[in-house]
């Protein structure tokens, strides 16, 4: 009995041992880490001028009204300064910034603070707002230290990591945590493929950089969920897919990414059993554009994408990514599903900034941005929130409503609000369009009740209830 116990005995401590070597340890402090890398971190603020033109009149003339070009020109013309804080990082000794796009755009004064006391005005080089990126050229002739980029694609789900920021202007803040996950995609941006982390991420830490245990930057943090600050819950850039945009936009300005010219949708359990394909994987071709390289391959709506260019498609999110990060007018083959067999296309790629798709698609977007309507009732201008503004002002992914774009002086919300301002529920009822909006106003003029019960983001993200009189 006592050598059966004497044998478990040294089972266990084998087993220890062996676990204790394959598993790395809980880091006792990231402090040397922090030291090291602090230099390279900047914090960014930017004001931006807003032009407001104000309205002389005690209403509002409906949208296409002869009277709305003939008394429009009577505003006063009001100018307001808009600032912004965001953090970014050094990437060449020559004072190269990486940031957001979202943390620069439109400012017409940029300032780069080194090291918490060292000021410097920059420049754009280039920006990209599809991956939300932005290359900056500090204005002096000073030297930095630089950081490096680490391989995003070898970064593990519960590896730890560090950001640093320069959250609610808080400069030089850190915070750790571990991936959370992997690939994820929010609805935020075109080309999605997030590393997801529990370290701490807040207001003004966008752009800032994600490190790895090496000293190396695998992410850079872009978004949050929650409304008023970190919930656990952060998403950052991987470096692997920022590092081919940064380089086109040092060396072009601007960005030049492959194009295929199709549309395509998921591959259900059901596609794949119609097409007798093993399983659910690939990417289903909705349409061709016409004339779009894909069309010139001899690439079919109904076919299924299952490799590019030497890489796999397991689902549908994966390949947009791979063709935009592909040298413009490579000779790319194409492995597709067609008639329950597989087969090899050749197709040489075009330019997504040049391709008619893409100035289509540039084009609704901007459409989508103009529609704006007078609701008669409450005396305002509004317009749909769209993905920018989620995303500028750091809002719910899934929030919807109506930005206030403007405010008569006898408007029931006049002592309220402020353009720009956020209506998001009438009547505990949530708001998705214009129409939305006024048909309950209009519901509750005709009952006894007249008052509407609004809730609201204001200009400082706040949420409120406002209770408004429509007598």
């Amino acid at each position: 009995m006592q050598k059966i116990k004497l044998i478990l005995i040294s089972i266990l401590i084998t087993l220890s041992f062996s676990f204790q070597a394959s598993s790395k340890p809980v880091p006792e402090s990231f402090a040397d880490l922090a030291e090291k890398l602090m230099p390279s971190v900047v914090n960014i603020s930017t004001s931006t001028t807003v032009v407001t033109n104000t309205n002389p009149l005690p209403f509002n003339f409906p949208p296409g009204s002869p009277f709305e070009d003939m008394f429009k020109e009577f505003g006063t013309p009001q100018e307001r300064k808009s600032a912004a804080l965001g953090s970014g990082f050094i990437i060449d000794e020559k004072g190269i910034v990486v940031t957001n796009n979202h943390v620069i755009q439109d400012a017409d004064d940029i300032i780069v603070r080194v090291n918490g006391d060292q000021e410097f005005k920059a420049k754009v080089l280039g920006a990209d707002p599809l991956m939300d990126i932005a290359v900056l050229q500090l204005e002096t002739d000073e030297k930095f230290i630089p950081v490096e980029f680490g391989d995003s694609d070898k970064a593990r789900i519960g590896d730890w990591v560090i950001a640093i920021g320069n959250p609610f202007g808080l400069g030089g803040t850190v915070t750790a945590g571990i991936i959370s996950a992997r690939n994820r995609s929010i609805g935020l941006s075109r080309y999605e493929d997030f590393i997801q982390t529990d370290a701490s991420i807040n207001s003004g830490n966008s752009g800032g950089p994600l490190f790895d245990m090496n000293g190396n930057v695998i992410g850079i943090n872009t978004a949050i969920l929650g409304r008023n600050g970190s919930i656990g819950i952060g998403f950052s850039i991987p470096s692997n897919s920022a590092q081919v945009v940064i380089g086109q936009l040092i060396e072009f300005g601007e960005t030049k990414r492959g194009w295929l010219g199709v549309r395509i949708q998921d591959v259900t359990k059901e596609i794949a059993d119609v097409e007798k394909l093993d399983k659910p994987r690939g990417a289903l071709v909705a349409s061709v554009a016409e004339n779009s390289p894909s069309e010139k391959a001899g690439i079919q709506a109904g076919d299924i994408i299952l490799e590019f260019n030497g890489e796999k498609i397991n689902q549908m999110k994966e390949l947009p990514a791979i063709v935009a990060r592909t040298e413009v007018g490579k000779d790319v083959q194409v492995k597709i599903w067609r008639n329950k067999k597989e087969i090899t296309k050749n197709v040489i790629l075009g330019r997504l900034e040049t391709s008619d798709d893409f100035k289509i698609s540039k084009n609704q977007e901007n459409e989508e941005q103009k529609i704006e309507e007078v609701i008669e009732s409450l005396k305002i201008a509004v317009r749909p929130l769209n993905k920018e503004d989620i995303k500028n002002r750091n809002l719910p992914n899934q929030t919807t409503g109506l930005v206030i774009t403007k405010i008569a002086a006898n408007s029931p919300l006049a002592d309220s609000i402020q353009p720009n301002s956020i209506i998001i529920e009438a009547q505990k009822k949530k708001i998705r369009s214009i129409e939305d909006l006024r048909k309950i106003v209009n519901e509750v003029m005709n009952s006894n009740q007249k008052t509407v019960l609004l809730a609201i983001y204001n200009n400082k993200n706040q949420r409120r209830y406002i209770g408004v009189n429509l007598d």
